[in-house]
């Protein structure tokens, strides 16, 4: 089953695709206060709404696209903590690097971990040049994270279903190349 494959380990994670026993975790991020104040409420507040969303969102992502949203979990104690993947956004050229995590897991740089290697996933293993990120104006955590990763803040676009101004960032090694 594709939900069982690892996609990437770290010294400290394992990235792996998302399935629908994760509802119970995803249900917790998905309801944390940064998590709706910066990405959104989705109104998501049951397993069985949780369970449909993943089947409808990241799992099918996989099946269209080959990427989406990764659980990322301790890899000794196996306790998911957080998501971080590459999204295709009809609205985007590019691939979007997208990434959560339950705030009690903030600051032991697992974030950074993740996301670096999805970045490196993207490029050696899917070959991806360009890769883009967005964050709401006020989310200088997440604008941060995205600058110490090498991303350069490229400036503002509209988001589609909101048309919320969001700030927009780039990592395109295909420049680096030439």
């Amino acid at each position: 089953m594709v939900s069982d494959v690892n996609i990437v380990k770290t010294g400290r994670l394992l990235i792996r695709y998302i399935n629908t026993e994760d509802a119970k975790f995803m249900l917790d991020l998905f309801n944390e206060p940064d998590w709706i104040k910066y990405i959104g409420d989705r109104g998501i507040r049951t397993k069985d709404a949780m369970k449909t969303y993943i089947e409808d969102g990241p799992m099918t992502m996989y099946k269209e696209y080959g990427i989406g949203l990764y659980a990322v979990e301790l890899k000794e104690k196996g306790i998911p903590i957080g998501i971080c993947g590459l999204i295709h956004r009809d609205f985007l050229k590019d691939v979007d690097l997208g990434f959560a995590f339950l705030s009690k897991y903030w600051g032991k740089g697992y974030a950074y971990e993740a996301t670096n290697a999805i970045l490196k996933y993207g490029a050696e293993e899917l070959g991806y040049r360009r890769v883009v990120a967005f964050t709401s104006l006020t989310n200088d955590k997440s604008a941060n994270l995205l600058l110490k990763l090498g991303m350069k803040d490229e400036g503002l676009i509209k988001f589609v279903s909101t048309a919320e101004d969001m700030r927009l960032f780039v990592i395109d090694s295909t420049l680096a190349a030439n």
